[in-house]
């Protein structure tokens, strides 16, 4: 039996929990963290890369360099629905180690294919699917985590990880636009490019895009490997884990964390275009990083407050407060090309931002209390041994929604920046795509109240 496997974990009983245990579990989850952020920063490159790619030299049209933008949310929502699975067959130390590993392809990739304009619009789609690799790692990641933490515990411990995690996005938006402009690598990086801009010209290293966070994913992986734990009350086949499907709570949690997740991680991709597009005299880039970045430090405070007070409460208020700022954010866009205020849009998203992290948060408070209490429901009145068993299932198809819920949600990297190009093309703006988006949001308001929060609810949480 390898050193990292852990055959007894009961993070549920305080004596385990005092004598090592909450240590073990702290240790793997600031080592995730990290592998985390850089999984979600090699997810999100496009969003900055697309907006220079025509500086330098590349003849993409605005519809090319959208799907550019939105492909990595397709690739890696699709990749979350397998990667929801797979810690508790791999094990959670050997998965993390080789999903971050994976996110050298599509570093490497881009760093070498932006420094020649003839290559080809397939290669940079290919590179934009690869990716994915890093939205997946998201699902893995957040399952693994929820196996070490006890009930009281996993909204902090779910909140910090991917709230820490989502920083990621923040960074990839602000650190790109500063390492391209200086030859990070010297020789080894590569020739520069001539840039023009509002027609003056510079010189960038749009290579660094991809190669500054080479070296960080090569130590993150190998503390990876050398630092975490693989859990053996964790284990369990594919068919173990697909009883979720039977799980009604885990279709409607999947409905409610696309209204939060599949928010954030969408309005953080379409974010900087958006800007572009409907404010032109404005450099997005200046201002793309802040949403993540408050979105990303929400998630963080929303896990407390919602072990706190409750997550199913927390949601439902979450959800009304995108409603009014998406309501702000049409009041302040431009329309038929006149008016607009770009301070009330900003703010407006800024309120935004912070809503889709505290609900993420919420959320993801919500599931494994969920599952937990319906498997001791179902095991009240039998013997210790089958309710110690109801805690460990709970905790197995706890972890499978976790990671199954992020892969439907991530698919708002996809069809929140669509959306908005969808609506431009059709009716000249954005304004019809916030309309929908604010009727979704409505219908999460009703489910999480009728089934979650009101006094009687079936499954209060």
């Amino acid at each position: 039996m390898s050193k990292y496997m852990i055959n007894t974990w009961e993070p549920e009983s305080p004596a385990f929990w005092g004598s090592g245990g909450s240590s073990t579990a702290n240790r793997n989850l600031w080592i995730s963290i990290p592998a985390l952020a850089l999984a979600f920063a090699v997810w999100m490159v496009w969003s900055v890369v697309v907006v220079n790619l025509p500086a330098i030299g590349f003849q993409y049209s605005t519809n090319q360099l959208f799907w550019l933008t939105a492909l990595p949310g397709l690739s890696g929502a699709t990749l979350r629905i397998f990667y929801s699975f797979m810690v508790p067959i791999f094990g959670g130390r050997k998965w993390t180690t080789i999903s971050t590993a994976s996110l050298l392809i599509p570093a490497i990739g881009i760093g070498f294919a932006v420094q020649d304009v003839t290559t080809g619009y397939p290669t940079m789609l290919a590179l934009a699917l690869l990716c994915g690799f890093g939205g997946g790692n998201f699902a893995s990641s957040m399952a693994n985590i929820s196996f070490f933490y006890p009930k009281a515990q996993k909204g902090y411990a779910l909140g910090m990880n991917a709230g820490l995690g989502n920083l990621g996005v923040s960074a990839v938006q602000f650190v790109v636009p500063l390492v391209i402009t200086g030859s990070v690598f010297g020789a080894l990086g590569g020739d520069s490019q001539s840039a023009t801009k509002a027609g003056h010209t510079t010189t960038l290293w749009l290579q660094n895009a991809g190669f500054i966070w080479v070296p960080f994913i090569a130590v993150s992986s190998l503390l990876a490997w050398f630092g975490m734990n693989d859990l053996a009350s964790a284990k369990a086949s594919f068919a173990d884990q697909a009883v979720i499907f039977k799980r009604k709570h885990n279709w409607l949690m999947c409905w409610l964390y696309t209204g939060t997740f599949g928010s954030f991680i969408g309005y953080s991709a379409g974010f900087p275009l958006l800007i572009k597009t409907q404010f032109p005299d404005v450099n997005p880039l200046q201002y793309a990083f802040l949403g993540p970045l408050v979105g990303a430090l929400a998630r963080v405070v929303g896990g407390i407050i919602s072990d706190k007070l409750g997550g199913a409460r927390v949601t439902v208020w979450t959800f009304a407060s995108m409603i009014a700022a998406v309501y702000g954010v049409i009041t302040f866009l431009p329309h038929g090309g006149t008016g607009g205020n770009f301070n009330g849009f900003f703010w407006m998203f800024m309120l935004l931002f912070a809503g889709t992290g505290v609900g993420n948060a919420s959320t993801f408070r919500m599931i494994p209390v969920i599952f937990l209490t319906e498997r001791q429901r179902a095991a009240a009145g039998q013997p210790a041994a089958v309710q110690q068993q109801a805690i460990v299932d709970a905790n197995k198809e706890g972890a499978a929604v976790l990671g199954f819920t992020s892969a439907v949600a991530a698919y708002g990297a996809f069809f929140i920046p669509k959306s908005y190009g969808t609506s431009i093309a059709m009716t000249g703006g954005p304004d019809a795509a916030l309309w929908c988006f604010i009727g979704f949001y409505v219908s999460c308001i009703a489910i999480t109240w009728w089934c979650y929060a009101r006094k009687n609810a079936a499954m209060p949480c």
